[in-house]
């Protein structure tokens, strides 16, 4: 305990100065080239997001400002809340004991319930952070006994919603954990889209979180009023390769940015909804790493992390969901959320815009399985990115490279630390061998052309 903490102040001090005074992007669009998040200068906006689904209705204003300045210290720029919450969000009262609407009726909001979220979305944004926001849970939408939409009380929610928070720094997320089904489910998210629209003047980019693991793509690629695909890759089993549901979206027409908002959770049980799962088994920030490199270098705008007693903020007197254990404080300093704000400073440093991914950079390599290799290249050739999640070997034909002189650097990305090891020519075939090797030993290798003069990698040693 004792070095996790000196760990976790020495990452606060390396993040927390690069805060100060942040505000967060006040409007958010889509990159001319349709792959990409930026803000309204241009500026690239790397999507990197964490679920804390109950985090409007179980956490007071004292909790919650802990939480936001955790996840802003360790470089996270979106936070993914549900306003209707699925656990009790109906019929439990909040941190502060208001419901967060009177007699289940959409059409009669609590004033006081949605005064608690406007705080937090607020403090979100002056922490730097962009708040994702679900309307609601997908059980509400959803056919069922739970549901309390129609396509009217839909679009009067979005409308009201929209303008209630027109100034602030969001990202409107429909779906909640549902897959749109039947044309009736369908006439419901496309009214609460349009009373959005409506609401805040089209302020505001909207997405799909769908049913896991499910592709928004799969049922709204028409939508007009969708900006960026989302997909769930869940928590089904080891090695499901994400990089196969971002390399989908991207070959669709017309090309919408994508990315994974709901990935295998840090702690949660392997495959919790299969028959034959272990509750001893559970994913731990490897999974989550491997996870977010095969995305990211897929093409992916941004990625998503999880934690099994984050999303929750489960805590000790609290029935626990999916065996959560560890104390919501505790388990923001589990080690994979440190890891996912390296991987953003990595994709900001070596500009994740620029990036076309590129199967075929490496030769006699793993191409299937949990070591799958995946690899990228900078559009305008100054740099290569490829990531070994076993720590395999492979091999780069650098004749194909257009740089005449290249530096090659190892990245860790479980401590975020880069290593210059050699500088050579472009010439011939150069296997490669990460410095170790095995589950859980994955490494990213850098190819940098020399000119380009690049500006130093954080962590470089």
């Amino acid at each position: 305990m004792q070095v996790r903490s000196r760990f976790a102040a020495f990452f606060l001090v390396t993040f927390l100065p690069g805060i100060a005074g942040a505000q967060a992007p006040a409007r958010l669009r889509v990159s001319g080239n349709h792959r990409f998040l930026e803000d309204s200068t241009g500026k690239p906006f790397f999507y990197l997001g964490d679920t804390a689904w109950q985090l409007f209705h179980r956490l007071n204003r004292e909790e919650a400002d802990v939480y936001l300045r955790n996840r802003a210290a360790k470089g996270f720029t979106v936070i993914q809340a549900v306003l209707l919450a699925e656990l009790g969000g109906l019929d439990a009262p909040n941190a502060n004991g208001g419901l967060a609407l009177e007699g289940r009726d959409p059409d009669r909001p609590n004033e006081a319930y949605f005064r608690h979220a406007d705080w937090i979305v607020k403090r979100a944004n002056e922490l730097g952070l962009v708040m994702g926001v679900l309307p609601a849970w997908g059980s509400y939408w959803k056919q069922g006994p739970a549901r309390i939409f129609d396509a009217r009380k839909a679009h009067r929610y979005g409308l009201w919603l929209g303008r209630r928070y027109r100034e602030a720094s969001i990202i409107w997320i429909l779906g909640g954990d549902q897959n749109v089904e039947t044309p009736e489910e369908r006439a419901i998210i496309d009214a609460m889209a349009r009373g959005l629209r409506e609401g805040d003047g089209g302020a505001h980019l909207i997405t799909f979180h769908p049913r896991g693991p499910g592709q928004s793509s799969l049922a709204l690629q028409d939508a007009a009023w969708l900006d960026f695909h989302m997909n769930q890759t869940s928590h089904g089993a080891r090695d499901h390769d994400t990089g196969l549901f971002i390399e989908h979206d991207l070959r669709l027409q017309p090309v919408r940015p994508t990315l994974d908002g709901e990935p295998r959770y840090e702690t949660i049980p392997v495959g919790f909804y299969m028959a034959n799962y272990s509750r001893l088994d559970r994913f731990d920030d490897f999974d989550v790493r491997q996870a977010a490199y095969w995305a990211v270098l897929a093409g992916a705008c941004g990625h998503t992390y999880g934690h099994n007693s984050v999303w929750q903020m489960w805590q000790p007197g609290r029935k626990p969901v999916l065996w959560a254990s560890s104390p919501w404080r505790e388990a923001l300093d589990h080690p994979g959320a440190f890891q996912m704000g390296w991987l953003r400073r990595l994709f900001e440093a070596r500009s994740f815009a620029k990036l076309v991914p590129d199967q075929t950079l490496v030769l006699n390599a793993p191409q299937a399985g949990g070591a799958k290799l995946r690899a990228a290249r900078a559009a305008d050739g100054s740099f290569v990115i490829v990531y070994s999640p076993f720590g395999e070997p492979f091999t780069i034909e650098k004749s194909r490279l257009p740089m005449r002189r290249l530096k090659e650097i190892w990245y860790d990305p479980r401590y975020g630390v880069a290593h210059l090891v050699h500088h050579s020519d472009n010439q011939g075939f150069q296997t490669y061998a990460p410095p170790t090797r095995g589950r859980g030993q994955d490494w990213v290798l850098i190819l940098e052309d020399e000119a380009a003069n690049l500006p130093p990698l954080p962590g470089m040693e």
